[in-house]
């Protein structure tokens, strides 16, 4: 028996701009679709969907969906979208996976830790890359990559592709000798004084006409 989250859905016919009475009613538009089966519209329960979401359902996340009450398919979530001032979700793609074969995917990378560069000495954490490219079998996909900042003890200190640790069944497409994160070293004194200066050299005296 799966133990993934579960989702039921309904087919949709209500399609364009008329699926902004399906939200009134508390209903969430939604789109099916795989690899040679068609696209099917379907609609699910607005609540179902945030129950999900306060589980940590997200993005890449592996769930079986019964369509009209028919056999349970495993599914990815593959994209969705929410209103920007209220945050409430409007659509969500779901993408059919079969569980033995691969997918390639860009997952988000979750930085944990704290760099000694920037808690001892002052530096900002630089975020490199947001994402990486990744290839695994869906039950192996994970939600984000974890990344270890805690060994960037100084300024010199990056972290590169090749330095991440990821699950097993999981394989980064990204180049390893990309680097992910580094501490960059706090402004001087003294670099703020000659930056104050330049912009001091480079401004009009005062009085003085813009024009020759």
């Amino acid at each position: 028996m799966s133990t993934r989250p579960s989702l039921a859905a309904e087919p949709r016919t209500v399609i364009g701009k008329q699926v902004n009475s399906l939200r009134r009613q508390g209903i969430l538009p939604a789109v099916i679709f795989g690899v040679g089966q068609e696209s099917q519209a379907i609609q699910i329960n607005a609540l179902d969907w945030e129950i999900l979401r306060r589980k940590h359902v997200t993005k890449n996340t592996l769930l079986d969906i019964t369509v009209a009450g028919g056999k349970a398919t495993p599914v990815l979530v593959q994209s969705f979208s929410e209103d920007p001032r209220s945050r409430k979700p409007t659509h969500v793609d779901f993408h059919v996976v079969k569980m033995g074969e691969e997918l390639t995917v860009d997952v988000p990378v979750e930085f944990v830790g704290d760099a000694p560069a920037v808690a001892k000495d002052g530096g900002t954490l630089l975020h490199l890359k947001e994402t990486l490219h990744i290839k695994a079998k869906p039950g192996d996909l994970p939600t984000s990559i974890v990344v270890d900042v805690s060994g960037l003890a100084d300024f010199d200190a990056t972290l590169h592709v090749s330095d991440i640790s990821v699950p097993k069944g999981v394989t980064i497409l990204t180049d390893a000798a990309e680097p992910i994160a580094r501490v960059m070293a706090p402004r001087t004194e003294s670099a703020q004084a000659e930056g104050d200066v330049d912009l001091a050299a480079g401004a009009p005296a005062e009085g003085a006409s813009e024009e020759s």
